[in-house]
């Protein structure tokens, strides 16, 4: 169970360096875009879908490696209070009757949304460049995908503390 659930976590640090990297790219294309427009008065057509595009894209990626990391909003008012135990069977129902049956769901839709687009050759439809928009699709499905696997590690990693066996499950 250790093994499976290190493998999910370097899987998801993985994908988070990426989506970290996705910056460097829009930052090149924003800049170009302000010297274009301010500097030679010729705005792009490209530069605001590409943003949009990456910025959805490194936010999704990361939502998994953030879960990881124990970094999502969270708020704490009676759950500080409570011993280990109790948060992790908070945690666990949360993650069990909550989020992992609705992520299940929508992964299951985004995966039928990108293909659907694939298939049909769905375009953005947001500026005349009008890239295709199966590829951000799949990053949807691809990144809920991911944060569900995160969940079923999460959900391994608190079921021991729950049984009384704290140590069973640690990172």
């Amino acid at each position: 169970m250790r093994a499976l659930c290190r493998w999910i976590d370097r899987v998801n640090a993985a994908t988070g360096t990426v989506a970290a990297w996705l910056i460097a790219p829009l930052i090149g294309a924003m800049c170009y875009e302000v010297a274009a427009r301010y500097l030679f008065n010729a705005p792009t057509i490209w530069a605001y879908e590409l943003a949009y595009l990456l910025t959805g894209s490194g936010w999704l990626l990361g939502m998994a490696y953030t879960l990881s990391r124990g970094a999502h909003i969270r708020i704490d008012v009676l759950y500080v209070n409570l011993r280990p135990r109790g948060q992790a069977l908070v945690d666990l129902a949360g993650y069990v009757l909550l989020l992992l049956p609705f992520i299940l769901w929508l992964t299951s839709t985004l995966d039928d949304r990108a293909i659907a687009a694939f298939q049909s050759g769905e375009k953005t439809g947001q500026s005349a460049w009008n890239p295709p928009l199966w590829p951000f699709r799949a990053v949807f499905f691809v990144s809920f995908a991911l944060l569900a696997l995160q969940v079923v590690g999460e959900i391994l990693r608190k079921l021991p503390v729950v049984f009384g066996r704290a140590g069973a499950g640690a990172r």
